[in-house]
């Protein structure tokens, strides 16, 4: 009679597969990973603590293609190995997106990790949780995989490990966490904050105003005005990294590769980000739906065109029409820009929804980065005071533009309802509505060199009605110098705003 195989030898994958994970996790073999940048984005001491010590034993880390959501794993693994003396045989990686192999492996998370537990760790993750040594999974766009959230928490209940799961599909995301509610603790990483440019192009640093995960502080009018002295000392600081996002966008590649014209990281911008999202994110749910690319790419090209505005039905099937001559209906339409609000390359802003009354009003377009507006229109506007003085014809756009960098950056604030408030009968329409909680905070962007009374006739309007709860507004300038004569009102230049987070 055979002997059957004992704990350590009993998993066995296809050797192209097992060479794989192994030139993935350097590691193991005492070799060192990839060089990373000495540069670690907002996200890595918040996901470090969540991974380590959070409640939940998985953390999901999602974001648009290229924000360095793969750079963020791989910086934390060289941390937990080199700063926290963590056993390299403790942690595995799996690069999801980089393995033909695993397309024909049956529940390749349970697979790979059961061979892990027997192979590197040597033992079960029980055994070596008990002990205090638990084991770290890495798990990098792991929604490719169909039935990931399912094998995902079969791992977790059954195996006390430590997950950091990243991804750039948001939709497939979404449909796995019912499947692991209460297992899971969640992190947006978008672009560059402001911040992040300065320290990146300039060794410039300053704390964000707003703790993360708070949002209490926002329901006070004190708060704001706090916000704009904060800004006024590092006033200088803002301006010099304001000029290069303006300039280039928030992607880390625009930023790090200054040394390249712009026509350059374009290029690269659109292959690395949207034709990558375009041709590799299609399909979509259990039965792989197939989308179209073609309409798919003028879809967005019209979002692009349309960012900070609220185009309705009638010009998307328009301009669908004319550039593929094709009779294409609106259900459709939507249903590509709700992939794209998925692959989180723009954000979908809802109208104000009221009790009782029904939303009426087009979605607010907002676009993760103008510097990927700008690459794939091919048409660079700047935002920044200067590059507007000496392009005055590019206000309105620019205009636009910073409506919707504000609203994608206000999305990114956990927790935070943003809305925006359009035109209602006789009230006028409001750029952004904040909801915490029952108060709301009127947001107006008046991105222009002069303000005048009537430019806060909205945030008025709606800080008068009793029924909308909002104590004050906030008023969104090019500079510091603009102010109102409104108790109500603050005053805010876009610089100070962009310091919250």
């Amino acid at each position: 009679m055979t002997k059957p195989p004992d704990f350590f030898d009993y998993e066995q994958l296809p050797p192209s597969l097992e060479q794989a994970l192994r030139n993935m996790n350097p590691w193991w073999e005492g070799n060192p990973g990839p060089r990373l940048p000495e540069y670690k984005r907002w996200a890595f001491s918040i996901v470090l603590r969540k991974l380590e010590q959070g409640p939940a034993p998985a953390t999901i880390v999602r974001g648009p293609r290229q924000v360095g959501k793969t750079t963020l794993q791989q910086q934390i693994i060289e941390h937990l190995i080199n700063d926290k003396g963590v056993a390299p045989n403790r942690i595995l990686r799996i690069q999801f997106d980089e393995i033909e192999e695993l397309k024909k492996t049956k529940e390749p998370i349970l697979t790979i990790t059961r061979w892990f537990e027997s192979r590197v760790l040597r033992e079960t993750f029980n055994s070596a949780a008990r002990t205090d040594r638990p084991a770290y999974l890495f798990l990098d766009e792991a929604q490719n995989i169909g039935d990931w959230a399912p094998e995902l928490k079969m791992l977790v209940d059954h195996n006390t490990v430590r997950a950091l799961v990243t991804g750039s599909s948001a939709l497939r995301i979404e449909a796995g966490r019912d499947s692991l509610a209460g297992r899971i603790s969640q992190v947006d990483l978008g672009t560059l904050l402001l911040r992040e440019i300065a320290g990146l192009r300039y060794q410039d640093e300053w704390e964000p105003f707003l703790p993360h995960n708070g949002l209490e502080p926002l329901k006070r009018k004190e708060f704001w005005q706090e916000l704009a002295g904060y800004h006024h000392k590092y006033r200088d600081e803002c301006r010099r990294a304001f000029v290069a996002f303006s300039e280039r966008g928030g992607y880390p590649m625009a930023q790090v590769n200054q040394q390249l014209g712009w026509h350059e990281v374009a290029d690269q911008l659109n292959e690395t980000v949207i034709q990558r999202a375009i041709q590799h994110d299609l399909r979509m749910g259990r039965r792989g739906l197939k989308r179209d690319a073609q309409l798919l790419e003028e879809v967005f090209r019209i979002a692009c065109r349309y960012a900070g505005q609220t185009p309705g039905q009638a010009i998307f099937v328009h301009d669908i029409h004319v550039a593929l001559t094709a009779n294409i209906g609106w259900s459709r339409i939507l249903t590509y820009l709700k992939f794209l609000d998925g692959a989180m390359l723009l954000k979908m802003i809802p109208p104000l929804e009221m009790r009782l009354k029904r939303k009426k009003g087009n979605h607010k377009l907002c676009i993760c980065d103008h510097g990927l507006r700008a690459s794939w229109l091919q048409e660079s506007v700047p935002i920044d005071e200067e590059g507007l003085k000496k392009s005055p014809h590019l206000a309105d756009l620019a205009g636009h533009l910073v409506e919707s960098v504000v609203g994608y950056f206000l999305t990114g604030l956990p927790h935070l309802d943003v809305a925006h408030f359009p035109e209602r009968g006789a009230d006028p329409e409001v750029d952004f509505i904040l909801t915490i909680g029952e108060q709301r905070i009127p947001m107006e962007i008046k991105y222009q060199s002069r303000i005048d009374f009537d430019d806060t006739r909205g945030l008025r309007s709606f800080i008068e009605k009793s029924v909308y709860n909002a104590p004050f507004g906030i008023l969104v300038t090019r500079n510091e110098a603009q102010k109102v004569d409104d108790p109500r009102i603050v005053c805010l230049p876009l610089t100070a705003l962009l310091m919250l987070r």
